[in-house]
């Protein structure tokens, strides 16, 4: 029986002894814990806090404990903000998390922290102690601070980006169609999607002599600033070609050699028109690279296309482009056109050429009023954000 004792008394010791050591273990990792902890009354004061709290904001505990409320650590603003959002939320809900405030150390910096409180209540639902856990965001914050700067100056590049687009756009792209004599000439352009991006569609219309004109309608492959690159090289190539060889094939092969010989990934098409006047109207030379036929419409009879396709430029060391003549007399129109037109989508659905037939046959204004009613109605048909860029030109003779 004493020996039974002795032992109930030994194993009771031993409890006392490692429930000890779990309340000095507890108690030291309150106090030493990773984030600092405080507790305080119903009314917001100070009752118990903990040293990493007090390492972190540069207080001794006799600052805080029974004389401060936790609202008072805060900056003026995270003041009003305890008041009118973190107060009501804790009594609220019990609990509130993840709130982000500022704490004004003991020698006036603010230290950027995040909030996690909880609201313990009595038997009787009564608030008894908020504890509180505060962590040190000051990394956080300062990423934070760094992301948002990023997403400016992202935004900011972004609107450059599209004024260069447009400048460059603009550039490319002549303003308004001249005014030939006894040939009305219109011409309408349309970027793809909402304009922001910078496309490859271009034309061009150019004297070379009197009454001896040229129209050029092109497509780059690709979009951004490499392909308006491309797109200024063949412009100004087709130009000084033009002036050189009289047919439009010959100066497609220049521009083809051009390309081929800049070692670029990038290929284009391109229609050339050569428009001299006669006596009847105009006469016409069409050679096309790799580029959509261009439409003829004579009053009462069916438009027909115009021209021997060629093979695409900058992209093939072989084939070549072709002349074909045409006489444009009075009320004949010639559109040409970039495959945005054709290959507009709706979904599975193509815009193609029949739509194009259909609205270059019930056209009675303008060439300008034309060329404007066809990117309308491929723009209207896609929704309003064409999926290419669009471009068209249209020589009526009155």
């Amino acid at each position: 029986m004493k020996a039974t004792a002795e032992r109930r008394s030994d194993h009771a010791a031993l409890d006392g002894f490692q429930a000890a050591l779990l309340a000095d273990d507890a108690a030291e990792l309150y106090d030493r814990a990773p984030c600092g902890y405080l507790s305080t009354a119903p009314d917001g004061t100070i009752t118990k806090v903990n040293q990493t709290l007090l390492t972190l904001t540069g207080f001794e505990r006799a600052d805080l404990v029974g004389r401060r409320r936790f609202a008072e650590l805060l900056t003026p603003g995270g003041r009003i903000y305890h008041e009118t959002h973190y107060a009501p939320l804790l009594l609220m809900h019990g609990e509130a998390r993840e709130i982000a405030l500022e704490i004004v150390a003991a020698d006036g910096t603010r230290l950027p922290v995040l909030v996690n409180s909880v609201l313990e209540r009595d038997a009787a639902g009564a608030p008894v102690v908020v504890r509180t856990a505060v962590f040190d965001a000051t990394e956080r914050r300062a990423y934070e601070r760094e992301l948002l700067l990023a997403k400016q100056r992202a935004e900011e590049s972004e609107e450059r980006a599209k004024v260069l687009a447009v400048t460059l756009q603009e550039t490319l792209i002549p303003p308004s169609p001249p005014d030939i004599e006894g040939l009305d000439v219109g011409a309408s352009y349309r970027p793809a999607g909402t304009g922001a991006e910078i496309g490859g569609d271009f034309y061009d219309i150019f004297e070379i002599a009197e009454a001896d004109w040229v129209v050029a309608i092109g497509d780059v492959c690709g979009k951004g600033v490499e392909a308006a690159t491309i797109t200024a090289l063949a412009r100004y190539t087709i130009r000084a070609a033009a002036v050189r060889h009289a047919n439009p094939a010959d100066a497609l092969e220049t521009l083809h050699r051009v390309l081929w010989g800049t070692q670029t990934s990038r290929f284009c098409s391109a229609a050339l028109t050569r428009l001299r006047r006669s006596a009847s109207g105009w006469h016409a030379t069409v050679a096309l690279g790799g580029h959509p036929q261009p439409l003829l419409v004579r009053p009462g009879t069916a438009p027909r296309r115009v021209g021997t396709p060629g093979r695409l430029l900058g992209i093939t060391a072989t084939g070549r482009s072709h002349d074909a003549e045409v006489e444009l007399g009075p009320g004949d129109v010639l559109v040409l056109y970039t495959d945005g037109i054709p290959e507009g989508r709706r979904g599975r659905e193509f815009y193609g050429e029949e739509r194009l037939l259909a609205a270059i046959e019930q056209h009675h204004g303008s060439a300008q009023s034309l060329t404007d009613d066809i990117v309308a109605d491929v723009v209207a048909f896609q929704g309003g954000l064409p999926r290419d860029d669009i471009a068209v030109v249209a020589l009526r003779v009155p």
